[in-house]
């Protein structure tokens, strides 16, 4: 039996894809290069926007056992302090990626999708004229290369997609150009239901409560050099005021993890016979902690175009899949460039902790949109 769409990736993205296409009755595989559970480098916490998509996927339980979050913690430098609730009785959760993917990709499986898992996809391949992507090439375990064709191909492969990279679809920006640097701890003290985020110049840092007493921290910089500094995690939260009482008898119990460049832009959502999702259509620094609405809304998209192309041929299924992006990102795309910018400027930072001290109800609603409270 043929496959009708061979998914790249069983990430959020991915995972979500597959199980729209496959609950609509399509014949879906999913390929993943690591092996579940895995982990992943991430802050960890679905805001109110994401929750909602769950729910209306009957997702709910993929959450289970996660830890309320009622909103953000956000600081500047001088002693900027503004607590910003989400409001309404509307929730995040925080849960560590390694429970959410594999479970997320547990029920694309439960609504028929295959997963071949540790298959590591080597490109795209390509129909005989060179125009049209018809499937991807892979190396299996057993180190044997083998073809998967189908009808339609999602590539959900995250930041270095090799199918998007392939096709010259995704680069590397100059700017902006940050590395985050995070890992779990235990021990820390002094924690909310609400997240945290320490904005300083140059750099922030993020902090997240998580069950089983666990904290997820992690410090983004503009500072390459600043990468190469032993115990930089550590040290950085031993150092900043806002968080060193706080780590000061803390265990790290996870190794450092270190992810970056932390902006890919993307010239297309596709080619003929191929859609993109997740981070491999564009990667943004997840600074406003809405990465995974973006994963599983476009997940939906891209899996959306899919069934269309299947239904109708393709008839510029990546055209229309772009626009569709843009209409549902395109706002908060911009309001994330515009948040980079401030971090990125000293005077700026300054301003705004001016701003924050004068207004505070300011900073709340930026805390409610950057959680995509109104889309819950």
């Amino acid at each position: 039996m043929g496959i009708d769409v061979v998914v790249v990736g069983a990430g959020p993205a991915g995972a979500i894809a597959a199980l729209v296409l496959a609950r609509a009755g399509a014949r879906v595989t999913m390929l993943e290069r690591a092996a579940f559970p895995r982990d992943k480098l991430c802050g960890d916490t679905i805001n109110p926007g994401a929750l909602a998509i769950l729910r209306r996927l009957g997702l709910e339980d993929v959450t289970s056992g996660g830890l309320p979050v009622d909103g953000m913690i956000v600081t500047g430098e001088g002693g900027v302090r503004v607590v910003g609730p989400y409001d309404g009785g509307r929730r995040g959760v925080a849960i560590t990626r390694r429970v959410l993917d594999e479970r997320l990709a547990a029920a694309a499986v439960a609504a028929g999708a295959t997963l071949h898992e540790r298959v590591l996809v080597q490109g795209p391949l390509m129909t005989a004229d060179g125009r049209d992507v018809a499937g991807v090439e892979v190396l299996l375990p057993s180190r044997r290369r083998e073809r998967y064709t189908a009808r339609v191909t999602i590539a959900a492969d995250g930041r270095a997609s090799r199918v998007a990279r392939a096709l010259h679809l995704t680069h590397t920006p100059g700017r902006p150009r940050r590395w985050a640097v995070g890992g779990l701890f235990e021990g820390v003290t002094g924690l909310s239901p609400f997240g945290e985020m320490h904005i300083r110049g140059g750099r922030y840092i993020g902090v997240a409560p998580l069950p089983s007493g666990q904290t997820n921290a992690c410090v983004v910089t503009d500072d390459r050099d600043l990468l190469r500094t032993p115990d930089l995690l550590l040290n950085t939260l031993r150092a900043d005021p806002d968080t060193a009482p706080r780590f000061a008898g803390a265990r790290m119990v996870s190794p450092a993890a270190v992810l970056g460049p932390l902006a890919l832009d993307a010239t297309s959502a596709g080619v003929p016979g191929l859609l993109l999702a997740g981070d491999a259509a564009g990667f943004v620094d997840p600074m406003t902690g809405d990465g995974l609405r973006f994963a599983f809304r476009g997940g939906e998209l891209a899996a959306e175009e899919a069934l269309r192309a299947l239904a109708s041929g393709w008839q510029n299924a990546h055209m229309r899949l772009e626009r569709a992006r843009r209409r549902e990102f395109a706002a908060k795309w911009r309001f994330n460039r515009a948040l980079r910018a401030l971090v990125a400027s000293p005077r700026a930072i300054a301003a705004a902790g001016a701003g924050a001290r004068l207004t505070p109800a300011v900073l709340q609603r930026v805390v409610r949109y950057a959680g995509d409270v109104a889309l819950a």
